[in-house]
Order: structure tokens, then C-alpha cells, then sequence
């Protein structure tokens, strides 16, 4: 289907562009947020007719979008999630988890450009579009307690240094074991041998010697 975009759009084109997409995409999105018309005579001549008033709107809004983007730009949000000791999260962290971390910046579910949902623990960088010529970035930090996430704005990899304690816990208590097991073995051990004095065992031989 060919329409006539209203205003930039990502990977179509910008403002006043012909271009031809998919009906349901068209449908289901672009004409119902009146982000195109289409591409018919009538709206070709409405369109060239409007320009000048929609390149002002524009305008307007992406001066707007950039005002609000010094507040966004930047933010750290915390998301709390549980997850396993791979740091894989039991479930996800979707874009209207992120949005809802930031509705008091004025962000909304469909402008967090999140591809697939966030299912590992860390920092991750997520694009937030203010308006199609405004795009600004945040970081959100999936933790599993506000400890952690803490840890993690400071550089560290938690799953590393819980791995690193494990394995350092169970050194620890191999080594524990192993004495334990040493300190069995030397309880156990026969007294060490201690030979007679010397002439010991003659004596009872010479005493008799007398007797008789």
C-alpha cells in the first residue's frame, strides 16, 4: 500500500516521502496514529496544501521532545526481578516495565524501543524515542535486591563474585573435610612402640636362678 508519511518514521523515510508498506502495518498503525495518509490524488493536494502548517508542528514538537529529553537522557533505572545463579531472570523486563520506571519523565510504553524483553541480569542500555528526531538513551540496572544493583552501577559483575564465593566457600570446606579426616586417622593410630630397657626382660630369668 502507498502512503504519504506525515513525519519521519524509522527506516521509511521522512515527512512528505511516498512509500509503499505492508496494508497491515499501514492499518493497523500509521493511518490510525495519523503518522500517514494514503498516497491518493486528493491526499497528495490536502497534503502539499497542510505542509507548511505540518513542517511547523513538527518543528514545535521536536523542540519539545528535546527540552523533555535533558531529563530523560541518561536516568538509571532499577528494576528488581528474581533470577537464577546464572543470572538469568525468572520471567522478563518489558518495555512497559522500563516505561512505568519513567512515567514521571513523561515516557510512554510505545517509546521505549525495546526489541525483545530483557531476560539477564545487568546494565542494559534501552533507546527511548521523544519524538521521530529525538531519540535519547537510559540505563536500566535488573538486580535482584537494591544491594546488588548498587554493586552493579559500580562496575561489578554480581554473578561473578557469587561464583567466586562459591567456589571459595567450597574450597574452604574441602580443605575443612580433609583435616577433619587427618585428625580421625591420627586418633585412631596404634601408641608408638617404646623397647624394653636394657637387661628387662633377663631379670625375671636371674631372680628364678637364685630362688632355686
Amino acid at each position: 500500500m502507498e502512503i504519504i508519511l506525515l513525519e519521519r518514521i524509522e527506516k521509511l523515510g521522512a515527512m512528505g516521502d511516498v512509500v509503499n508498506v505492508k496494508p497491515g502495518f499501514a492499518r493497523n498503525y500509521l493511518l490510525p496514529q495519523e503518522k500517514a495518509l494514503r498516497a491518493t490524488k486528493a491526499n497528495l493536494a490536502r497534503f502539499e496544501a497542510e505542509r507548511e502548517y505540518l513542517e511547523a508542528r513538527n518543528a514545535e514538537n521536536r523542540e519539545k521532545a528535546v527540552e523533555a529529553g535533558q531529563g530523560v537522557d541518561g536516568s538509571n533505572v532499577i528494576i528488581i526481578r528474581n533470577a537464577g545463579d546464572t543470572g538469568q531472570l525468572y520471567g522478563s523486563v518489558s518495555a512497559r516495565d522500563i516505561a512505568e520506571s519513567l512515567e514521571d519523565k513523561g515516557v510512554k510504553r510505545n517509546m521505549v524501543v525495546l526489541e525483545q524483553p530483557i531476560k539477564a541480569l545487568g546494565l542494559h542500555e534501552v533507546k527511548v524515542r521523544l519524538h521521530p528526531e529525538v531519540t535519547v538513551t537510559v540505563t536500566v540496572n535488573v538486580a535482584r535486591t537494591k544491594d546488588e544493583a548498587e554493586r552493579q552501577a559500580k562496575g561489578e559483575d554480581v554473578i561473578a563474585t557469587q561464583a567466586a564465593e562459591e567456589r571459595a566457600d567450597e574450597m574452604e570446606a574441602n580443605a575443612e573435610r580433609a583435616a577433619n579426616a587427618v585428625s580421625m586417622f591420627e586418633g585412631d593410630a596404634p601408641d608408638e612402640f617404646v623397647a624394653p630397657e636394657e637387661g628387662a626382660e633377663e631379670a625375671p630369668e636371674a631372680a628364678k636362678a637364685e630362688e632355686e
